[in-house]
C-alpha cells in the first residue's frame, strides 16, 4: 500500500520557536542569538553538533542521557575539522542544565541541539568557536512505526566527508534524501554508500534482524559512530540477543525478518515498510529491545549502558 504523502503537511506545522537559547556563554532571549553573515559558520557551514535527549524519570527526576559521551564525540568531530573546543565537560554540562532550566516543561521531554559554530577565523587561521544550545519540546512517548524508502542520493566516502564527523555539512545529503522521500510519501529514507551497500537512515542507524540476529553497518560503511547504537548493542547482549556490525546489501533490506532505526531521537523505531514492500508486524527481537531501551530511559529498569546527568532541582 502506498504511503500517504499528505502526512508531511502536518509535520511542517510542528516547528518550534523556543523562548531562550544558550549563546555567547549564557542563556539569552531567542532573538539575540545572531551570527555575522561573514563567519565561516555561515559561508562554509563550518560547525559540529550533537543531538541530546533529556527524559523525565519515573521517580520525577529529569536527566540527560549519555551527556558526557556526546561531549566527547563533539570533541572528536571538532578535532577532525580543526575547530577549537575551549570548554571542558563540566562547562558543557552546566550549559545544558542552564538551557534546561529555561525551557523545561513538566508535560514533555527535551531535545537539545548543541552546536559548535566557527564565529571567527578564515580557512583555519585564527579560528574561534562558540557553543550554541537550542532546546525543543518532545512528546513523552515511544516512536511509532514508520514507512521508509531507499534514496537515490549516496553517503559521501570517508575521503570526501567522513560520516564520523557530526557536522551540518554531512546532512546536506540527508536533506536531499528527505525531500526526495517526502515526494514519495515516506517518513524516512535509507542512504546507501558509494558501493551501493546500506549506510544509515537520514538521522539514525539501521537495525536489521535475520534469524534472530541484529545487524547494523559499521562506520566503515558510512554510518555515524552512534552512541545509541552502542547502547542497543549492550542491551542486546544483556537480553541474550546476538548483535553484529557488518556490511548490509540493499537486497537484504527486502528479505529482513525485522527492520528498524535507532538514534537519539529515533530511540528504537520500527519500520513497517520499505519501498512500499510491507514487512511483518511480528517483531519479537526489536520489540524486546525497544521495551528494554524505554525501561532504561525512564528509570523503570536502569541499565549501566544508559547513564544520566541529572538536572539539580
Amino acid at each position: 500500500m502506498k504511503s500517504d504523502p499528505t502526512k508531511w503537511r502536518v509535520r511542517t506545522l510542528q516547528l518550534q520557536r523556543p523562548e531562550h537559547v544558550f549563546f555567547d556563554g549564557q542563556v539569552r532571549p531567542w532573538e539575540e542569538a545572531v551570527l555575522h553573515v561573514s563567519t565561516e559558520a555561515v559561508v562554509r557551514g563550518l560547525n559540529v553538533f550533537e543531538g541530546l535527549k533529556g527524559h523525565w524519570q519515573e521517580n520525577g527526576d529529569f536527566g540527560w542521557r549519555t551527556l558526557e559521551r556526546h561531549y566527547e564525540r563533539m570533541r572528536r568531530s571538532a578535532r577532525l575539522l580543526h575547530i577549537p573546543v575551549e570548554f571542558d565537560y563540566d562547562a558543557f554540562r552546566d550549559a545544558c542544565f542552564a538551557i534546561t532550566a529555561a525551557e523545561l516543561r513538566p508535560e514533555s521531554d527535551l531535545y537539545v541541539r548543541a552546536t559548535l559554530f566557527v564565529v571567527e577565523g578564515h580557512y583555519g587561521e585564527g579560528t574561534v568557536s562558540d557553543l550554541v544550545l537550542t532546546a525543543y519540546q518532545q512528546p513523552q512517548k515511544a516512536p511509532q512505526p514508520i514507512d521508509v524508502g531507499t534514496s537515490t542520493w549516496r553517503r559521501s566516502p570517508d575521503l570526501s566527508m567522513p560520516a564520523r564527523i557530526k557536522t551540518s555539512t554531512n546532512y546536506q545529503i540527508a536533506r536531499l534524501a528527505l525531500l526526495e522521500g517526502r515526494g514519495r510519501g515516506y517518513d524516512d529514507m535509507i542512504l546507501l554508500n558509494q558501493s551501493g551497500r546500506v549506510a544509515e537512515g537520514i538521522g539514525a542507524c539501521i537495525l536489521l534482524v535475520r534469524d534472530g540476529r541484529v545487524c547494523s553497518p559499521p562506520p566503515s560503511e558510512g554510518a555515524l559512530e552512534s552512541i545509541t547504537l552502542t547502547i542497543v548493542a549492550e542491551l542486546a547482549a544483556s537480553l541474550g540477543i546476538p548483535f553484529e556490525r557488518r556490511p548490509i546489501d540493499r537486497s537484504e533490506l527486502y528479505i529482513a525478518d525485522e527492520l528498524g532505526l535507532t538514534g537519539t531521537l529515533a530511540e528504537v523505531t520500527m519500520i513497517s515498510s520499505i519501498d512500499d514492500l510491507q514487512l511483518s508486524t511480528d517483531r519479537p527481537v526489536l520489540s524486546a529491545l525497544e521495551r528494554r531501551y524505554r525501561d532504561a530511559l525512564l528509570g523503570i529498569d536502569p541499565h549501566p549502558a544508559v547513564e544520566f546527568a541529572f538536572v539539580p532541582v
